[in-house]
């Protein structure tokens, strides 16, 4: 039986609360669990102790008993100090999208033009002053 330890939405609509809890993978997000380890509360403000309440002693036990802790859980537990920090890497986040980087290229070819254009009357007068001598 794969372990995971994850948040379990509660709450109304657009009023989210979340428990920490031990499932079974296989079991829906909402749906049956083994044991409730913590609640978050994402409305409340990031410096307030009662956005996120966990058991870490419960925790580290089921992490012993081969749970894996969900991408969020793990950052919670990274800000709590039970875990080491991990390093994540998402290239991609980075990088404008499709439109921005049309935007820049349309901006880069006026600026190639601009710069052209201004070149090109400068010259001109001086050839045809060396012309006329």
């Amino acid at each position: 039986m794969s372990m995971k330890i994850r948040l379990a939405r509660g709450g109304s609509k657009k009023r989210p609360f979340y428990r920490i809890v031990a499932a079974d993978s296989r079991m829906p997000r909402d749906g049956r669990f083994i044991e409730k380890l913590g609640t978050y509360s994402p409305l409340l403000p990031k410096d307030s102790e009662d956005r996120v309440k966990m058991n870490v002693e419960r925790i580290e036990y089921w992490m012993s008993h081969g749970a894996q802790p969900t991408e969020r859980v793990q950052r919670m537990l990274e800000a709590a100090g039970v875990s080491p920090k991990k390093e994540r890497n998402n290239p991609k986040k980075g990088t404008p999208g499709k439109k921005a980087q049309e935007r820049v290229q349309e901006k880069a070819d006026k600026a190639a033009a601009a710069a052209e254009a201004a070149a090109a009357p400068a010259e001109a007068p001086a050839a045809e002053e060396a012309a006329a001598e």
